[in-house]
């Protein structure tokens, strides 16, 4: 399994926080989500041979969030 700490822009509420920790969690891979609303981060675990990196910031992004 592999970490990593995203930062995100334009979170702002509890609906942004599930929107963003219910899309990734739900590809397959990914075994933990966690959104810091506050810091304007987003932890992901996932195992890196059944999801790539690329993928888990392209479904934050598809939810209207910018991954930098």
């Amino acid at each position: 399994m592999e970490k990593v700490t995203l930062n995100v822009k334009g979170m702002s509420c509890g609906h942004c926080v599930k929107a963003v920790e219910g899309s990734v969690s739900k590809l397959a891979g990914v075994s933990a989500v966690k959104v810091e609303l506050n810091a304007a981060t987003v932890d992901v675990e996932y195992n890196p041979q059944e999801v790539t990196l690329v993928k888990i910031k392209e479904t934050i992004d598809d939810q209207g969030y910018d991954v930098e």
